[in-house]
């Protein structure tokens, strides 16, 4: 791996390595997972020779990656289920919080006890403010399975926190009108 994008992921790996470890171990829920996570998301980026403004935009660009990266895992191995239970039972020492000041350990508690759909979806609707429409594309989901894994992973999280946060959704009010035309008087 080298050639002009190599400044780039230099960059990226000594300024933002560990807050990368740390989201991938919010979506992933194990500190070893994330570690291969994140070295699968730089690989993949960097080895398509993508060009990158910033450090910022290649950031962004690896995030998204270690999530599809996730998921990808969890559906092509089978696995969704064993991963909700060892999730289930995880040690909080397996759990490390990225930023205190950001999440909280009962934060991060709490989306561990999320699947993995719905974890991802609520990180990315959240935490990445993408649109419901942005997240169906990157994850391979349909815009109303989007809907129902935040709206469920924002339950859940309620529950487990004492909050009572509404999910966000992206979806203008309508407002009724009459069909029927006006009657001119001849």
């Amino acid at each position: 791996m080298s050639g002009r994008w190599q400044p780039a992921l230099d960059a990226l790996v000594q300024e933002r390595y560990g807050a990368l470890v740390a989201r991938a171990t919010l979506v992933s829920g194990s500190r070893a997972e994330a570690l291969d996570l994140v070295h699968d998301a730089l690989v993949a980026t960097f080895s398509a020779r993508a060009a990158f403004a910033s450090v910022q935009q290649a950031e962004q660009y690896v995030c998204r990656a270690i999530v599809s990266r996730f998921v990808d895992g969890a559906r092509r191995r089978g696995r969704e289920q064993h991963v909700v239970a060892r999730l289930a039972t995880m040690t909080q020492q397996a759990v490390v919080d990225p930023d205190p000041d950001v999440l909280g350990a009962d934060v991060v508690a709490a989306l561990a006890e999320l699947s993995p759909r719905e974890r991802a979806c609520v990180l990315l609707r959240h935490l990445d403010d993408l649109s419901v429409r942005e997240t169906a594309q990157l994850l391979g989901l349909s815009e109303g399975a989007v809907k129902r894994y935040v709206a469920d992973g924002i339950a859940t999280l309620n529950a487990r926190l004492g909050t009572t946060a509404v999910p966000s959704t992206d979806v203008a009010p309508v407002h009724l009108v009459s069909r029927e035309e006006p009657r001119r008087d001849r």
